[in-house]
């Protein structure tokens, strides 16, 4: 198997739909999923380039393995889901640090999923769900808030704004269900992701690992690969 040419890791909090939004992308269908365990990965051909996905497990007790697979990212979606604003907070007090091991021009999109779930405007008193669909609940996080978390993330890293895109461009909101901003969210971040793939092999070896070599990095756990 032809090692990756560049990464990309989804993180956020559990039940956000982070697993969910890679099957909808790369198999074209929205499964019933269990929660991940670890982590797993897909790989796709962009031009003439093949990007590694990884899908994390949000729940506490897989918390210290994402730096491993962080590790020399090219680009990292920090997944929420819309109606619930803890999983917006729980990317900037739990899943930004795990970051420290990405490459140092990683790119960043904050992500707000299951839109589909969500009726717009405050809720309308007396609603009945539809017969049929599932019932909306308030959109209680607003792509304000998505832009302020990735303001923030742009000081955390001490990246200047205007040497990197702008908000406006990484900020998604998206429904694995429908497939709604999912092809645009990934295939933005591939295109971005191609000069820095360029820019790393004029610089030196590339930072990713070959994921056809069987042996286990030292300072990793078993079953586990960044």
């Amino acid at each position: 198997m032809r090692k990756p040419d560049g990464k990309i890791v989804l993180l956020g909090d559990t039940n956000v739909g982070k697993t969910s939004l890679l099957h909808r992308y790369m198999e074209r269908r929205f499964p019933d999923t269990v929660s991940t365990v670890g982590g797993a990965f897909y790989l796709k051909q962009w031009r003439s380039y093949n990007i590694s996905i990884w899908d994390t497990a949000g729940r506490e007790q897989f918390h210290g393995l994402g730096s491993l697979y962080c590790r020399g990212a090219a680009a990292v979606i920090l997944t929420y889901d819309v109606s619930h604003p803890q999983s917006l907070l729980e990317l900037e007090d739990r899943f930004l640090g795990l970051t420290d091991t990405a490459s140092t021009d990683c790119l960043f999109a904050v992500v707000g999923n299951k839109t589909d779930l969500v009726e717009e405007g405050p809720p309308r008193a007396g609603r009945r769900p539809g017969s049929g669909r599932s019932p909306e609940v308030p959109k209680l996080v607003q792509p304000e808030d998505a832009v302020a978390l990735y303001r923030k993330i742009l000081k955390y890293k001490m990246l200047d704004e205007k040497a990197v895109p702008a908000a406006e461009q990484m900020c998604f909101e998206t429904s694995a269900k429908t497939g709604y901003n999912v092809d645009l969210l990934f295939e933005t971040l591939f295109d971005m992701v191609v000069p820095l793939i360029l820019r790393q092999r004029a610089q030196g070896p590339p930072q990713t690992v070959d994921i056809s070599s069987r042996k286990t990095p030292r300072q990793t756990r078993s079953g586990c690969c960044a």
